[in-house]
């Protein structure tokens, strides 16, 4: 047997077996998933979150209001992972 007649066997078997295996793939029947039941979770009460949603109905206001300043800076530490920024820095 010379290279090229090896190559094209080779090349046929390949072609075979890939084609079985797409078809016996989409032939297989996916079992439906059970639906995970929904879990709710209720955030417990956070001031800083009533206080954000405050400074958010100000609008443009909200920038010359030391409380919304305040609150501010305290949700960028809280994001950032800094301690609770001390007042008056």
């Amino acid at each position: 047997m010379d290279g090229v007649l090896l190559a094209r066997l080779g090349a046929v078997i390949f072609v075979a077996i890939a084609s079985t295996a797409a078809v016996l793939a989409m032939s297989r029947e996916e079992k439906a998933r059970e639906p995970s039941p929904i879990r709710t979770v209720e955030a417990a009460h956070d001031p800083l979150r009533d206080e954000q949603r405050r400074c958010q109905r100000l609008g443009e206001a909200a920038a010359q209001d030391a409380a919304c300043l305040k609150v501010w800076a305290q949700t960028r530490d809280r994001f950032l992972g800094r301690p609770a920024s001390i007042v008056g820095r």
